[in-house]
This record gives structure tokens, C-alpha cells and sequence, in this order.
């Protein structure tokens, strides 16, 4: 069933509500998107339908892969924001509803990355939506996430002598894991916890010049920079963690050039300067976020909310995973994530409704030197049923 969603003047929300029309297992499933994706998510919604779930996705209210849409449709970017995926699941529901001619017994939503931070909304801004919720590596803190993608940016890209060239990556990863590979016990390739490790780029640092087998020192401190939190330079107080130890070979997405990561770029600019023609190399990292932090709150991009008291009342359970070498969103992310939900529920609450699983190799979403595949989603469906 597809159809059209307008709850503002200027909405124009595109659902397809997929239903078995055997076999249908009793339950509901919303799949999300991945940055600032406009687009039924096909791939997700076979899966759910292979597993006999009715299934529902959306285009969050616009069409295709870039922040444009925003420019002038404050509608629509409230619409990306939080409004599609509630609206869609509310209206799916009733698809379902009139089709099977019973409501859905369990409601499961399950998505990684912008579709984790969807997830993590919807617990927190509408807590009946959902029974329980996968969260992959979750982009919840939008507004700083893509301040720090813009800051591994500028560290390579802004002087043309700090740039690292990409054949130099897996330099920096061999090196970063013969240090540290065997901290857990077995060497196998894997960096099993990064947190631990005190691999310094430094330590290729060149005797002289350049060379393909060593860092020149400005290639050093753009290495040191893309590990380290992007912080604001005036209070020092940390803006968004940096990239682990272990994601070396990922970098040419933030820092590979020759642009940033447009995901980034085009938030600031088209949202928050609303300037096509804005450079990422202007970025002020103080007044700069401190704008697109107020312009937010209007808009609700952020799902950094710690209080799921009333998803956890309701006995809602959320699942998340985050990958150890995730170049796209720095992983300890997630952790400081879950430690604000135990400073607000308190730990022993917060692990009966969220449990995060740290995953060693693991690069964004999926793949990476380490496991990246596991059924998350029938985990979840035995701690909730």
C-alpha cells in the first residue's frame, strides 16, 4: 500500500506499508534511512516480509540523498527531523489494522545509522510507537556528529600539507594493530578494544622528508587530530568523540578529500547558513555549533534525550550496536549515550530497557576486519516476547 502523508501544508511524505498476504507473523516492523537518505528502503522491507512481518518505510518527506531539500521548507526538515517515521507508523498500523482486520501484537522498529537515531526517537518523543528498537551505531547527536566530520575535514583538507594520502591508511591501521591486536590474547587481526589502546601515530613519524612508509609531522598531527574529540577552542569543552583506533583504512570518507563528507557540508549549509555556497573551511567550531545547536531545537535532528522513563514504564527495550572501526560515527558515541541514560534511570533500570553491544572490527553499519553479521533482531524479540 502506498500513499501519501501530509500533516503540514508543506509535507509530502511518501510511506509503502508491504503486508504478507500469507503467513504474516502478527507483528509490525519500521525499517529507517541512512544520512540524509529520501527513499523507500526496499532492501529492509523484503527482509522484514522474508521474516512475515507487515513492514512500512519512508522517504522522511522528500526525495534523494542530499540536505538540500531543507533549504526554505522548514516543514520538511521537521518532517526528516522526527514527523515522517511517527506519522508513517501510526497510519501503517491502521494499514495493517484494516487489512488483517486486528491490530499488530508487537511493533519492532530496527535500523542503523540515521535509521538508528530514527529508532532512538521514537523511544524517546513518542514511546508507544514501538515494543523494541534496534539502534545500529546511531547518528542521535546530528548536530555535533557532523561538526566533528567537518573537523576530521579540516584537519586533512584545509592545508594542503596536512593531507594523508589514502595509499597511507593501511600504513596507519598495520601499525596501530600490530601494537595492539594482541591485547585481548589471540592475535587475529582485530583490534578487540580500542579505548585500550595507546597506539600513537608518532611512531611512523619520517626521519627525513617523506616516503611512502612513514608520516611527514603535519601528517602526524592530522592523524592525532582524526583520533582526538573535536573540541570547541575556546572552552575545550569536547564537542563529539574522534574516530578508534583500528578505523585507519575507512578515513577517505571524512578526510580523503576533495570535499568533506557531504551529509556534513550540507548541514551547515542549507540548514544552519542556508548558503550553497558556504565553505566547510570557515567552520568556527565555538559559534558555529552553538547556532546550529539553537536552530535544532526547532527542528529536532538531535536524539540525544536521556530520559526513556516512559518507554521504559511501558516495558519498551531497545537494542543498540555500534562497530569499533566505524569510520562514519566515532563509536564511543553510543557509550556516552548509554552512560546518560543510566545517569537519568540509574544503571540498574537502564540495563533492563538498553543494552549496547560494542562490536570489535566492525566498520559502519556493517562489514570490517571483524564480525559484522548477527541477528540482532531476533534478540531483541526474545527479551521483549
Amino acid at each position: 500500500v502506498a500513499a501519501t502523508l501530509a500533516p503540514s501544508a508543506d509535507s509530502d511524505i511518501k510511506i509503502e506499508v508491504w503486508l504478507p498476504t500469507s503467513g504474516w507473523n502478527g507483528k509490525f516492523q519500521g525499517v529507517g534511512n541512512g544520512g540524509w537518505t529520501g527513499s523507500i528502503a526496499v532492501p529492509a522491507l523484503s527482509e522484514a516480509i522474508r521474516r512475515g512481518y507487515a513492514a512500512a518505510s519512508t522517504d522522511t518527506g522528500h526525495e534523494g540523498g542530499s540536505g538540500q531539500f531543507a533549504l526554505g521548507h522548514p516543514e520538511k526538515l521537521i518532517d526528516f527531523g522526527w514527523r515522517a517515521v511517527h506519522e508513517m507508523t501510526v497510519k501503517s498500523k491502521a494499514v495493517v489494522n484494516a487489512f488483517y482486520g486486528s491490530a499488530p501484537q508487537r511493533s519492532y522498529w530496527v535500523g542503523c545509522s540515521s535509521a538508528g537515531k530514527q529508532g532512538l526517537k521514537e523511544a524517546q518523543k513518542f514511546p508507544e510507537d514501538y515494543d523494541g528498537i534496534v539502534a545500529g551505531a546511531p547518528a542521535n547527536y546530528w548536530t555535533h556528529l557532523v561538526t566533528q566530520s567537518l573537523w576530521a575535514a579540516q584537519a586533512t583538507l584545509k592545508d594542503p600539507a596536512s593531507a594523508i594520502p589514502r595509499d597511507k591508511y593501511a600504513l596507519i591501521h598495520d601499525a596501530a594493530v600490530a601494537q595492539c591486536d594482541a591485547g585481548d590474547g589471540v592475535r587475529d587481526g582485530v583490534i578487540e578494544d580500542p579505548s585500550r589502546c595507546q597506539f600513537d601515530p608518532k611512531a611512523l613519524l619520517c626521519s627525513n622528508g617523506d616516503g611512502p612508509s612513514c608520516l611527514t609531522a603535519a601528517q602526524v598531527a592530522a592523524a592525532q587530530k582524526i583520533y582526538a574529540p573535536a573540541r570547541n577552542p575556546r572552552t575545550g569543552q569536547e564537542i563529539f568523540p574522534g574516530l578508534a583506533i583500528g578505523s585507519e583504512k575507512g578515513w577517505a570518507a571524512l578526510a580523503g578529500g576533495p570535499r568533506p563528507l557531504s551529509i556534513a557540508d550540507d548541514h551547515y549549509k542549507f540548514v544552519v547558513f542556508k548558503n550553497p555556497d558556504w565553505d566547510f573551511k570557515t567552520l568556527d567550531f565555538d559559534r558555529d555549533l552553538e547556532l546550529a545547536d539553537r536552530i535544532d531545537v526547532d527542528f529536532g535532528l538531535n536524539a540525544n534525550d536521556p530520559n526513556l522513563q516512559k518507554y521504559a514504564a511501558r516495558g519498551g527495550k531497545i537494542l543498540m550496536y555500534h562497530g569499533w572501526n566505524d569510520q562514519l560515527i566515532a563509536p564511543v558515541n553510543s557509550i556516552n549515550y548509554l552512560k546518560s541514560v543510566e545517569k537519568a534511570l540509574g544503571p540498574a533500570k537502564t540495563a533492563d530497557l538498553l543494552r549496547l553491544f560494542m562490536v570489535p572490527g566492525m566498520t559502519h553499519c556493517a562489514g570490517g576486519d571483524g564480525t559484522s553479521s548477527f541477528d540482532m533482531l531476533k534478540v531483541l524479540e526474545q527479551w521483549v516476547e
